[in-house]
């Protein structure tokens, strides 16, 4: 069997959301994204046995190639990776959720390849660590985005996503989760719809459950170091 325990670990990981949102005072539900990207499609085929249907990968290349490899496998790909504008193309239409949108032209894009009578589900990027080598629309910004994104009919978007600093300062990652879900209600006070916040990867989740997460990356914590 491919990733022995992994059951067990799963079990663990729902433990510690529902503890964590219990500190939090939060009682909505958590969806976990299996974060696949270096493991082949045995990763996302020991995820749905599991029970995880959502699966996450950084790289639309890699993503598209096991999406074949696995055709009519029932799972929800998410793009949780930087996207280039010209990969928009090979991107759109082809992700349950895309988490890494964070400018006006990469949206343009997407809306533009998008067949007339669909949409394609987002999430906007947001830097709340300041980190310069991060993707992500500054907070100050993400208001302007919001509202030129209103304008794009075959977008729809659901939330908003951001990663912490790398670093086990708690003090650290809660200030770029409480941010985030700061902006989310902020903006939703004035008209935009954000019921998704995706925060929390396997070395900070519990921090982005007790912040609200609606949804959580995770992957080593699951499957292991990724191969090299």
């Amino acid at each position: 069997m491919d990733f022995p325990g992994l059951s067990g670990r799963l079990a663990l990981v729902r433990d510690q959301i529902a503890h964590h949102q219990g500190l939090g005072g939060w009682a909505h539900p958590v969806r976990i994204v299996a974060v696949t990207k270096t493991h082949g499609p045995p990763a996302v085929r020991a995820a749905l046995a599991a029970g995880l249907s959502d699966v996450g990968e950084n790289r639309v290349q890699e993503a598209l190639a096991k999406q074949e490899q696995l055709a009519g496998v029932p799972v929800k790909w998410h793009l949780i990776g930087p996207l280039q504008r010209n990969k928009a193309r090979h991107a759109a239409g082809r992700f349950a959720l895309i988490h890494s949108v964070d400018r006006a032209d990469l949206a343009t894009e997407l809306d533009r390849r998008m067949a007339p009578d669909a949409r394609q589900a987002v999430l906007v990027e947001v830097n709340c660590s300041g980190e310069a080598q991060k993707g992500g629309v500054v907070p100050a910004e993400l208001p302007i985005l919001l509202e030129s994104m209103r304008r794009l009919p075959r977008l729809e978007v659901r939330g908003l996503m951001t990663m912490a600093a790398l670093t086990d300062d708690e003090r650290l990652q809660r200030k770029a989760f409480a941010e985030l879900r700061t902006l989310r209600d902020r903006m939703q006070s004035e008209g935009h719809l954000l019921p998704e916040l995706s925060m929390g990867m396997s070395g900070d989740f519990p921090v982005a459950v007790e912040e609200g997460a609606t949804m959580v990356r995770l992957g080593t914590l699951l499957f292991g170091e990724r191969p090299q």
